[in-house]
């Protein structure tokens, strides 16, 4: 202990002597110093990588075998390069279509990053896209597609083919003020759909907007024991914290049985695989061996008459290749961990209650087939489970255990390397929130008191938690 206290008083001392991240020496307090954890930096465990520049979320974790290596940059280029409509000389990536959003994987997530929705009315989305159902469940619980459009609205099409529609988004500014007097400007959406191609959808539909977020760390979290998992949620909150996360219960399509969700918003796909297959089907109109049905509804009636580029039209192998890859993009470290603001912002962090849902820290179990993410202890800063966010954020749209009220708490690791890697800030499920204050500021329902306990800070308090969160 002795020899750990000295390191640690080491630090402190060279964290003191320089300006923290451009602004006025803080000095720490002993409060602050308690909250110093050596390695923290290492975000992802041994799976983190030291980058900063913006190829940092398209890293491979270190550890992989030669062979894991190689298969994750042909992944890559699965992942990357655009897919043609079929048929074509490239057999391979041939199949786009009918109806897409993306041409490739990488046309939402640029760069392994964060998407955005359109900055104006008429912009083409990069990364975002509107889900659709209607009251009701499917066979295994989940959303009920809206009969004519299907799961999402698809704004391309094939030539000859009548694409969905579009979707416009209008802002409204909503000014929220600091007990201390201070504003800020905060965006409300508004969502409607122009020029649809088949007429009106159902009565009584239901709209999600979901932006594409950033692809690191994805295969750590799946190798997370599902108990470990289970066991932070509190749905009838017995602790009395006010605090109630649940567990979101699935569809596995590839064990045919229900099984805990752990990705997207709603925490509804219970693995990598599925959710990468969701996304070939539904964004891009590409078979895989999980879901081999073109995602047609009667509003494409000549849609089996359309060429397809095989059955599946991505092979098992190549499909294989692209699931490594998700699952091996490392973890960026942490920058300026043990920098005296970065701490008092992660002391107070703790403190107004940010971390009863931003859980800081997990240890993975053993990865079935990519050790290097096997025991290892990592700071996602997450603890995968639906929390009501109240009203503001509220979708409406139930999906599977998920009601809609309720989000999957995002993991943090990178949230500091969003501008630099895609080019922007735009945060929450919808990036409406331009900055991460602004992203607090929406937090509600279970999150309402942590929000109101850090509105009421003073204002260079408030500025160490989003520093504290700029070094993720």
């Amino acid at each position: 202990m002795g020899a750990l206290w000295v390191a640690v008083a080491l630090l402190l001392s060279a964290a003191a002597c320089r300006p923290p991240l451009g602004s006025a020496v803080v000095a720490p307090t002993l409060d602050d110093r308690a909250y110093l954890e050596a390695g923290e930096e290492l975000a992802g465990g041994a799976a983190t990588v030291f980058d900063t520049t913006p190829d940092a979320f398209s890293r491979p974790v270190p550890g992989l075998t030669r062979q894991q290596g190689l298969l994750f940059f042909v992944g890559n280029s699965f992942f990357n390069q655009n897919w043609v409509t079929a048929p074509a000389s490239t057999t391979a990536r041939d199949g786009l279509g009918p109806l897409f959003n993306a041409r490739s994987c990488a046309g939402c997530h640029f760069k392994d990053g964060r998407g955005r929705p359109p900055a104006f009315d008429g912009e083409t989305p990069t990364g975002f896209l509107l889900r659709l159902s209607v009251p009701g469940q499917d066979a295994h619980g989940g959303p009920l597609p809206e009969p004519t459009y299907g799961r999402q609205l698809q704004e391309n099409a094939l030539e000859g083919v009548t694409s969905e529609g579009r979707v416009l988004v209008t802002y409204e500014e909503v000014i929220f003020t600091f007990p201390d007097g201070q504003t800020v400007s905060l965006r409300r959406p508004t969502y409607r759909l122009d020029q649809l191609g088949h007429g009106d959808m159902a009565a009584g539909v239901q709209l999600s907007p979901r932006v594409a977020t950033q692809l690191i760390g994805l295969g750590l979290l799946e190798a997370v024991p599902a108990a470990d998992i289970v066991a932070r949620a509190d749905p009838d909150d017995r602790d009395g914290d006010g605090i109630s996360g649940r567990a979101n219960t699935v569809w596995d399509a590839a064990r045919g049985e229900a099984a805990l969700g752990r990705f997207g918003w709603k925490a509804n796909e219970p693995t990598i695989a599925q959710q990468s297959a969701g996304a070939f089907l539904d964004d891009m109109g590409i078979t895989t061996p999980l879901f081999a049905a073109e995602a047609c509804t009667p509003s494409i009636p000549d849609c089996a008459a359309i060429a397809h580029g095989g059955a599946p039209e991505i092979a098992p192998d190549d499909f294989d290749k692209v699931v490594l890859y998700a699952s091996s993009l490392a973890v960026p470290a942490r920058r300026d961990w043990d920098d005296p603001t970065v701490l008092r912002g992660k002391r107070l962090f703790h403190e107004v209650g940010c971390a009863a849902c931003h859980a800081p820290t997990m240890t993975t179990g053993a990865h079935p087939t990519i050790a290097a993410l096997s025991q290892q202890v990592i700071h996602p800063y997450t603890d995968l489970l639906l929390h009501d966010m109240g009203e503001g954020l509220a979708d409406g749209r139930a999906d599977f255990a998920a009601d809609g009220r309720e989000w999957r708490t995002p993991p943090l690791w990178g949230l500091g390397l969003i501008a630099t890697v895609n080019g922007h800030t735009q945060l929450l499920h919808d990036g409406r929130a331009r900055t991460i204050l602004e992203a607090i500021l929406w937090h509600g329902g279970e999150a309402q008191a942590a929000r109101d306990a850090f509105a009421a800070l003073a204002a260079p308090e408030r500025e160490a938690v989003v520093r504290f969160l700029q070094s993720q």
